[in-house]
C-alpha cells in the first residue's frame, strides 16, 4: 500500500480514521471495520493522517504510536489541540512509559500488539458510546461567524443581531456547511447530503439556495466573506 489516505467517508455512516503504516494490519482493520458496518479512511503516515483527519472529520481515530514523518504521540497532541475526537493507541511497546505519555497526550484508550479484531472493535464502540453525549452538545452548540449567529436547536439564525428568515432547506445547507467550516463540497455532495436520495432536482437547485442565503446574509453578496465559491469544485463556508 503506498502512503497517503484513501478511502473518503460516505455520507450518514460512522468514519473510523485508521493511522497505521504496517500495509497487512492496514487491511485487516479497513476490512474488519467495514464488515462492522463503518465508513474507513486510512492514512499510512503521521502528516497524512492528521490531514485526513481534518479533512473527513472522522468519529474516532485508531492511530499507531510508531509512524513516519510524524509520530503517534505528535498526531495525538495536534488533533486534541483542536478536537475532542476519540483516539484509540496502538503500540508494539508494552512499557508502562508509553501507555501513560499516550493518554496524557489525550488518546482516550490504548491498546497493545497483537491485539484480537475482537476487543478493537469492543473499545471502539465503547469510545463513540462514551462520546455520544458530547457529539450531541456538538450539533446544538451555536455556530458564530462574524456577525452572524446560527442556532441548530431553534433552526434561527440572526445577523447582527437581528433574526433573519430563511426557507427550511436554506436552513438546512447553512447548517450543514457551518458545521463543516473550511471543507469545500461538490454540488452533487450538497444535494447528496442536505436534499437526499431521492430529491431529483438539478445542480442549479444548490446554486440558487446559495444566492438566496448570500443575500440575506452577507454584507455583500457579490463578494461574500462566509458563504464561498470554490472554482471547480463547489462551495465551503468560511467562519
Amino acid at each position: 500500500m503506498t502512503s497517503g489516505a484513501s478511502t473518503e467517508a460516505a455520507a450518514g455512516a460512522t468514519t473510523v480514521l485508521v493511522i497505521e503504516d504496517e500495509a497487512t494490519l492496514v487491511a485487516s482493520l479497513a476490512y474488519n471495520f467495514r464488515k462492522h458496518g463503518y465508513t474507513v479512511v486510512t492514512a499510512t503516515d503521521g502528516v497524512e493522517g492528521l490531514q485526513a483527519a481534518r479533512r473527513v472529520r472522522p468519529d474516532v481515530v485508531v492511530l499507531d504510536l510508531m509512524l513516519p514523518r510524524m509520530d503517534g504521540m505528535e498526531v495525538c497532541r495536534r488533533l486534541r489541540a483542536d478536537s475532542d475526537v476519540p483516539i484509540l493507541m496502538l503500540t508494539a511497546k508494552g512499557e508502562e512509559f508509553d501507555r501513560v505519555m499516550g493518554l496524557e497526550m489525550g488518546a482516550d484508550d490504548y491498546l497493545t500488539k497483537p491485539f484480537s479484531m475482537r476487543e478493537l472493535i469492543a473499545r471502539v464502540r465503547a469510545l463513540l458510546r462514551r462520546a455520544a453525549p458530547r457529539a450531541t452538545a456538538r450539533e446544538d452548540a451555536l455556530i458564530e461567524a462574524g456577525a452572524m449567529a446560527i442556532d441548530p436547536r431553534g433552526r434561527t439564525v440572526r445577523n447582527a443581531g437581528a433574526e433573519v428568515a430563511v426557507k427550511p432547506k436554506e436552513f438546512d445547507l447553512l447548517l450543514f456547511l457551518a458545521r463543516n467550516a473550511g471543507k469545500a463540497f461538490t454540488r452533487e455532495q450538497l444535494l447528496e447530503r442536505v436534499w437526499g436520495y431521492q430529491f431529483f432536482g438539478g445542480s442549479r437547485t444548490v446554486d440558487v439556495h446559495m444566492r438566496w442565503l448570500r443575500e440575506k446574509l452577507e454584507d455583500d453578496p457579490a463578494h461574500p466573506q462566509h458563504l464561498l465559491t470554490v472554482r471547480g469544485v463547489g462551495y465551503k463556508f468560511v467562519l
